[in-house]
């Protein structure tokens, strides 16, 4: 049994019983007559009866269906469990419903760099979803059709995705910092029809023109017909639509009335080698699943909620959850530290936010900077704090209680952009413990393996998911056979999801994450595969061959190395470095350039030609030399020597 972590927060009894996980429970009480004795036992409850569970979370959140479903659970296999069937609705339609009861609320706060403050009611956000709609109708596209943006984090993106939900069609976003190379390699893949996007942005109060990158991405779309630009580096040229245009049209309105698992969008996450992987996820799947996370983010109608995020990282798409239930989004768009790193926080006392979002890297950063937002603002209103993205450490959870607030819910989540959720979270309801979360999730049967499938508690093993969930993905765009899912998901544990996480589940039903297992690479929770940072590094004649390990250390910074085999005659001078760290710059994106730069004779690599990735993972993490790796199964045994003696120096520093 591990040692208990101290408790840092324990909820009054009035935040426990006006929270929505109390409200959920009694409902339960009242319409089902089901009584638990604690969460432990909601949760059993919740991962045994799946059909009891997941009926319960449609008919609490009043799901909107203009037809019935047949079943809640047709089929249970994983993959290809089959939800609700018969049931036919839309995901913007949901989105919407308090645009209805409350038109001139507040629905999106965005605090651009590039535009200024802007705010939007629920009645003129419904308003310009009606009016996209049309266009895009009015451009050919229906129901199936793809449209794609590149568009940062404001209601630009907000708008034009349930526009394309309320037809239909299928959506897919990539951020606007990303490089042209790795948006094609995303895009191509799903063949756009319209793609909207914006041709510059300020950052830091710098304006980056991105007109070139733009018109490179278009024309490296063969199926594209209509471009949208929200202009502002130039004008909009012949052929082209201003989304000024697109936006004062009055309309109706309305929503194609699909089945649960029609697709909503394509989502990427990145395995180690090709192309990203394009997930997709089902209107309906989506529904339940932020439906269910407002339960374990206590939000509700008339909350104001902001998650500092990139559109390109899957807390874009959470920004769903709130919305849904009716919360005021604030939405920023900028730097996070400038003028400095206050800035930020300065929103959320000015916003009254109630729930603040945010990734572990941003809390450290805020600790190591020296501020204390609760010195010098109005924090009164932020009840709430969630983070995600890496696992936060014991020294962050204790900078959130000394700098932020005493008497606030500190709720870490960890989950991924592959089912579109958290497997673990919070519970307002219980006591926080430092470097731990609180609970998994409702309806989600997480465990803890070992290689043999046994299950640990108290131990570090393989976070798994012994039972399917709604929003896991319908399947990977263009995997006929299906192949491609299999294999990142269940070759390891048939019929059970690999999540790809190390995760200790306490006896208490906390958990800790430890950081991936695999060779994913997780840059603040942007994860990539590194085939993305080969193709950009390995392009270059100077650089015959590499290996990127990125690293998530418990306690201390993540840290990722790039090891290069140079040509001959080649050296690793300034020069070079910054010839590589562009490269990465222009071809995928600034947050992927590596910390340190690592000259070495040969890639290890096995029998079969693969890079040994995981097993430098687990090296440099601190694995013995001897386990993590069978030489006997390398073309080139001697290349590995040089791995453990860069492990003796990391691990000592």
């Amino acid at each position: 049994m591990t040692d208990l972590r101290p408790i840092l927060w324990t909820p009054s009894k009035e935040r426990a019983d006006s929270s929505r996980m109390a409200e959920f429970t009694g409902w339960l009480e009242q319409t089902r007559n089901m009584q638990f004795d604690d969460y432990q036992a909601l949760w059993q409850w919740s991962v045994n009866d799946l059909d009891g569970f997941w009926s319960a979370v449609w008919e609490f959140f009043g799901i909107q269906s203009s037809a019935p479903h047949s079943a809640v659970l047709a089929d249970r296999k994983m993959p290809g469990a089959v939800w609700f069937p018969g049931a036919k609705i839309n995901f913007a339609q949901q989105m919407l419903l308090h645009a209805a009861k409350t038109p001139n609320d507040p629905c999106l706060i965005v605090q651009s760099e590039t535009f200024g403050r802007t705010e939007l009611s629920w009645g003129e956000f419904a308003a310009q979803v009606a009016s996209v709609a049309q266009h895009l109708k009015s451009m050919g596209v229906g129901q199936g059709d793809r449209v794609v943006a590149i568009l940062p984090n404001t209601e630009t993106a907000f708008v034009a995705c349930l526009a394309t939900a309320s037809i239909g069609a299928i959506w897919s976003l990539c951020a606007p910092d990303m490089g042209h190379v790795a948006i094609l390699d995303r895009f191509r893949q799903i063949e756009p029809k319209v793609l909207i996007a914006q041709d510059g942005y300020v950052h830091a109060d710098k304006m980056i023109d991105r007109s070139d990158v733009l018109e490179t991405i278009r024309n490296g779309l063969p199926t594209l017909e209509q471009t949208v630009l929200v202009p502002v580096i130039g004008q909009v040229s012949k052929g082209v639509h201003a989304w000024s245009d697109l936006i004062h049209t009055k309309a109706e309105l309305e929503f194609a009335q699909v089945p649960f698992d029609h697709p909503l969008w394509v989502v990427y996450s990145s395995g180690t080698t090709g192309n990203p992987k394009p997930i997709v996820h089902g209107h309906g799947g989506i529904l339940l699943e932020g439906s269910k996370q407002s339960l374990h983010q206590d939000l509700k109608a008339g909350d104001r909620f902001c998650w500092l995020t990139s559109s390109g990282w899957v807390m874009w798409n959470a920004q769903f959850v709130a919305l849904g239930q009716g919360a005021s989004v604030l939405m920023y768009d900028g730097a996070p530290n400038h003028p400095d790193m206050m800035t930020v926080w300065r929103s959320v006392a000015q916003e009254r936010v109630n729930y603040f979002g945010v990734g572990a890297a941003y809390v450290t950063i805020c600790a190591k900077a020296g501020i204390r937002p609760c010195d010098d603002l109005d924090l009164s209103a932020l009840r709430s704090l969630g983070t995600t993205g890496s696992p936060l450490t014991s020294d962050g959870y204790d900078w959130i209680y000394d700098a932020v607030r005493q008497d606030i819910w500190l709720a870490p989540i960890s989950g991924g952009t592959d089912f579109c959720g958290a497997f673990v979270g919070g519970n307002p309801m219980l006591p926080v413990r430092a470097g731990e979360m609180q609970c998994r999730a409702l309806g989600n049967a997480v465990r803890s393996f070992d290689v043999h499938g046994t299950e640990l508690i108290g131990e570090v093993g393989e976070l798994v998911c012994t039972e399917p969930l709604p929003s896991m993905p319908l399947f990977l765009w263009g995997d006929e056979d299906g192949q491609r899912l299999y294999e990142s998901y269940f070759d390891t544990y048939p019929g059970i999801w690999r999540h790809g996480d190390w995760i200790e589940i306490t006896e208490e039903g906390g958990s800790v994450i430890y950081g991936r297992s695999d060779a994913t690479i997780n840059r603040q929770g942007l994860r990539l595969g590194s085939s993305e940072i080969y193709q950009a590094v390995e392009g270059l004649s100077e650089v015959l061959d590499s290996l990127v390990i990125d690293l998530e250390f418990l306690g201390r910074d993540s840290f990722m190395p790039l090891f290069v085999v140079l040509a001959e005659g080649e050296l690793l001078d300034d020069a070079m470095k910054a010839k590589i760290n562009g490269a990465i710059r222009e071809s995928v994106s600034a947050r992927f350039v590596p910390n340190k730069i690592v000259q070495i004779a040969e890639v290890p690599r096995t029998m079969s030609g693969k890079k040994l990735e995981v097993p430098v993972k687990k090296l440099l993490l601190g694995g013995d030399p001897v386990k993590v790796v069978n030489r006997d199964s390398m073309v080139n045994p001697e290349s590995f020597d040089i791995f453990v003696d860069y492990a003796k120096a990391l691990n000592n520093t």
